[in-house]
């Protein structure tokens, strides 16, 4: 790493104004510009180095820096943070930044350390990352020099914009519809009808915002976007490199990723729609004792990773992929609320979703389960953070399950699993879920209850049938088996049970017409018990189209036609199009299915009769929703997911002011009739044919005129 040696007497040689002007300052961690001093401040928490060395490039030469600094600890230390500020003329070639750190060998099993005093560092802090043309993960899986094909952070702007008004976004409530989306996968097919060039990035979002509203959604919630390692073959993001930089990859120009992602987001903020970023704040791309030492591990490895008391297993693996983020240290807590705010400050992002966030209830060594979580209740309470929407994967990959009030988040929504497992298994045909599904259509207060200790919310509740993680919403009708050869694990990852039903035939080869139409009308009954749920609905990207993943239900690392959107398939379904975002817009259109609170009163539970059948081989289900507290219709839904046809008696039915709305087993535009067209129901008896949904509407002055005759 030869260069030109700038050391710290040569820098003071530089006329100084006060003692931080000299020897740097501990706040804030990263690098900042100092205008009225021309210069830049540095600072990096390591509890245990011994030394620490900055590397400046500049963007001719990645193996030679122009300046190298060696940090004291008598000038250039404040407790576990190690300072310099560097004149902007001594860094007049630079552009890039990276460190060097060393201390002492691991002492013991619980104080393992990592460091190489050879091997080039990201700054945790960095707020955008350059990967330089020679850039190589293998260099960094192995001990020594990765100087040229490190990834290096990148200086800030000299002269940075103007602080901008955050967008102002309406906060929707009823009406919020989740799309959970990826930045790539969205556009990255060649049917996606947007330009070559764009296809894949933040840009290519903007473009496809028309069709968005047209949908009617009202918040995307982008995969990781968090910088990972894009060498690790990780499509999905989980594999977080640095929790301050926009993903570098899904920019149009790479060096101007922080601004399209900006331009992205105020671009969907125009419309009205809100952004929250999945973040994975349980573990790195460093992974376990053979991954890359990026930052983290180089920095203070045994600060940043819970460990696992074990020469051959070093690290807690809480996470499901090698290494636990110890996120009850201090400091650790410091740089995840810190990168919160970044995002919400810099990007004015509405909201985070937390991946695997039963992490943050795991103690060193990861053994002990609290009650409460330090960093959840400091999330909240962060003024910045405090009007941010907080969802929680309220689970972790080592069994910990806190779904509902277990959770420490007690105001966080959280993503419902008992949600999707059950409205699977009972539109699937399963016998004997009536009682819990009627839980999840009302809201699912077993897990959010509104006793006076808890006061929880269905809001709370994140409904959904599928999210990345699994199959697609047409692949549950269309696969038994989860088909997932080319992820190179010999079908042995992923899910083992999907709770899926393909309908009679396994997979598009050889379907016969009555199967394609059958699993359209299945994915029909799905959206309808999505949209008609009190909670907040989300579902995946695609799934209004039909998108298939060819019954892969684990494409992590599969970034090609397997997941990016087929949009060929829009033209080829749409008739289940228009039924998917109809039913959203009837959804919005009707805040009494909705609530800040559970229906009680205003819902009425019968069968096909005027009595629940509650046994093990119950298959039909119906109620009546008033909507006379919310100034709204009422409603009456019959259910029959029986595979033979089954008369519903209405038990409110008065001659008079019930109109169809849906009906999932007839052929558009049949299928959902839009408002002004619905026809009236002549009959207090209904023929729902097998494994389909029947939704009628009574309107407010039809409601009154029953009240007056009664």
């Amino acid at each position: 790493m030869a260069s030109r040696p700038n050391t710290p007497s040569e820098i003071t040689r530089f006329k100084r104004t006060g003692w931080f002007s000299h020897e740097g300052i501990a706040f804030p961690l990263g690098v900042t510009w100092i205008p009225e001093e021309l210069a830049f401040n540095f600072a990096l928490y390591s509890k245990h180095a011994t030394n620490v060395t900055l590397l400046i490039f500049s963007d001719q030469d990645f193996h030679h820096p122009c300046l190298r600094f060696e940090f004291s600890h008598l000038t250039n230390k404040s407790g576990r943070i190690w300072h310099c500020r560097i004149p902007e003329s001594l860094v007049a070639c630079g552009r890039y930044y990276a460190y060097v750190v060393d201390g002492p060998p691991t002492h013991y099993e619980w104080e393992r350390h990592a460091f190489d005093r050879d091997k080039l560092l990201v700054d945790p802090y960095a707020k955008s990352i350059y990967f330089p043309p020679a850039f190589n993960r293998n260099s960094a899986m192995r001990p020594g020099s990765n100087i040229g094909k490190a990834p290096l952070g990148v200086l800030p702007t000299k002269h940075p914009p103007a602080p901008t008004t955050p967008d102002q976004v309406p906060f929707h409530q009823h009406d919020l519809i989740i799309y959970e989306m990826h930045v790539r996968g969205l556009t990255m097919h060649s049917s996606s009808g947007v330009a070559e060039d764009r296809r894949g990035t933040y840009l290519g979002v903007i473009d496809k915002i028309p069709y968005l509203l047209d949908l009617g959604v009202t918040a995307v919630e982008l995969l990781p976007v968090h910088q990972f390692d894009p060498q690790e073959g990780n499509y999905w993001g989980y594999m977080t490199m640095n929790f301050f930089a926009p993903h570098a990859q899904y920019a149009q120009d790479a060096r101007r990723a922080a601004d399209e992602f900006a331009q992205m987001v105020a671009a969907l903020h125009a419309a009205d729609i809100e952004v929250l970023l999945d973040v994975v704040f349980n573990h790195t791309a460093e992974g376990d004792q053979t991954g890359p030492c990026y930052s983290f591990k180089g920095i203070d490895n045994s600060t940043y990773y819970i460990p696992n008391g074990s020469d051959e297993f070093p690290y807690a693996n809480y996470s499901g992929t090698g290494n636990t983020l110890h996120s009850k240290n201090r400091y650790v807590g410091r740089m995840i609320l810190d990168s919160l705010r970044h995002w919400v400050q810099a990007y004015h992002i509405d909201g985070f979703r937390f991946d695997l966030a039963g992490v943050f209830s795991r103690e060193e060594p990861g053994s002990t389960i609290p009650t409460d979580s330090a960093l959840i209740s400091a999330i909240r309470a962060d003024p910045v953070l405090g009007d941010c929407r907080l969802i929680a994967e309220p689970w972790d990959a080592a069994g910990l399950n806190q779904l509902g009030r277990d959770f420490p988040g007690k105001r966080w929504y959280q993503w419902n699993g008992e949600f999707r497992d059950d409205i699977r298994r009972f539109v699937k045909g399963d016998p004997g879920l009536v009682t819990s599904v009627m839980r999840r259509l009302y809201g699912s207060d077993d897990l959010f209850p509104d006793n006076l200790m808890e006061a929880c919310h269905p809001y709370q509740s994140i409904n959904f049938i599928t999210s990345h993680d699994g199959f697609t919403l047409y692949d549950l009708t269309a696969y038994n088996e989860r088909h997932n050869l080319a992820n190179g694990e010999d079908n042995r990852d992923g899910n083992q049970v999907n709770f899926s039903w393909n309908c009679g035939c396994e997979g598009d080869v050889d379907a016969p017409p009555e199967v394609t139409q059958l699993r359209i009308q299945q994915a029909k009954n799905f959206c309808t018990l999505l949209m008609l749920a009190n909670g907040t609905a989300m579902f995946c990207a695609g799934d209004e189209f039909l998108n298939t993943q060819n019954g892969n239900n684990n494409p992590y690392n599969q970034d090609n036609e397997i997941t990016w959107l087929d949009w060929d398939r829009l033209e080829q379904h749409q008739d289940y199009f228009r039924f998917f975002k109809h039913m959203i817009a009837f959804r919005k259109a009707h805040p009494t299915i909705s609530r800040s609170r559970f229906w009680r009163e205003d819902i009425r539970w019968y069968g096909c009769g005027p009595l629940v059948d509650f046994s093990d081989n119950a298959f039909h289900l119906a109620y009546c929703l008033d909507g006379i507290s919310q100034e709204d219709v009422d409603l009456y839904v019959m259910i029959n997911t029986h595979w033979e046809e089954t008369i519903f008696t209405i038990q409110e039915y008065d001659g008079r002011g019930w109109k169809l709305v849906v009906d999932t087993s007839q052929p558009s535009p049949n299928d959902i009739h839009l408002p002004g067209t619905e026809p009236s129901v002549a009959s207090e008896q209904i023929n729902l044919k097998g494994r389909s949904i029947v939704v009628l509407m009574r309107p407010p002055k039809a409601r009154e005129k029953t009240v007056l005759a009664s």
